[in-house]
């Protein structure tokens, strides 16, 4: 397996779409060594880009989201197919609360928004933070996703909302969720050494491979 990690520009100096933006010209740098000519020489050598996967968590799950959601629409030369999205913990949000979110939904995401995508008119329902309101959304260019929660994520809701966004959209992949029992928000982040950290990373590499 090859990993190629993106370090796309951050918010506020660099607004949304900006991060989308550096992913997406990502893809198609890595796409570029689809023959054996690109500037760098071990994905020239070992890359497989009949099985290209797209992974992130938090904000970089939304990314991946994005990126697949271009896909479906753009492709790349180079990449003939999108094997499947991991989504660990997905940054996603609404001015509607979902699930189990608290009633009314806090005004700091809100006020976040505003700060990371100036340029909105949506408010927390703009498509690039709410893919409820994505027209594009049976589009993803994928054929499976991987949805990762955290039982005590506060962005659990938003993830299994997007879990069932999917099982009830007209896309035809297939979605699967997976839920971490007593663990917080990027948990494997901060305790990379633990158990269910361990199973997380299982899991994904199982999710590739089969």
């Amino acid at each position: 397996m090859i990993a190629v990690s993106v370090d796309y520009r951050r918010a506020p100096e660099h607004p949304v779409p900006i991060a989308y933006e550096d992913s997406w010209a990502a893809l198609k740098w890595a796409a570029s060594h689809f023959e054996g000519g690109g500037p760098e020489q071990w994905l020239n050598d070992h890359a497989d880009f009949n099985s290209v996967f797209l992974a992130g968590d938090s904000a970089g799950a939304n990314i991946v989201h994005q990126v697949a959601i271009r896909y479906g629409r753009e492709k790349v030369e180079g990449v003939p197919r999108l094997g499947g999205l991991v989504m660990v913990h997905p940054y996603f949000a609404g001015k509607e609360p979902v699930g189990n979110e608290p009633v009314p939904v806090p005004d700091w995401g809100e006020r976040f928004w505003k700060l990371v995508c100036p340029s909105s008119t949506a408010g927390l329902d703009d498509p690039y933070l709410n893919p409820a309101f994505d027209p594009d959304l049976a589009r993803l260019g994928c054929s499976k996703v991987l949805v990762m929660l955290a039982e005590k994520d506060f962005l659990r809701e938003r993830g299994k909302h997007y879990f069932d966004l999917l099982k009830g959209s007209e896309w035809k992949g297939e979605v699967e969720m997976v839920e971490t029992e007593g663990e917080q928000h990027v948990f494997h982040l901060w305790n990379a050494g633990c158990e269910n950290a361990a199973v997380l990373v299982n899991k994904i590499c199982s999710f590739i491979n089969n």
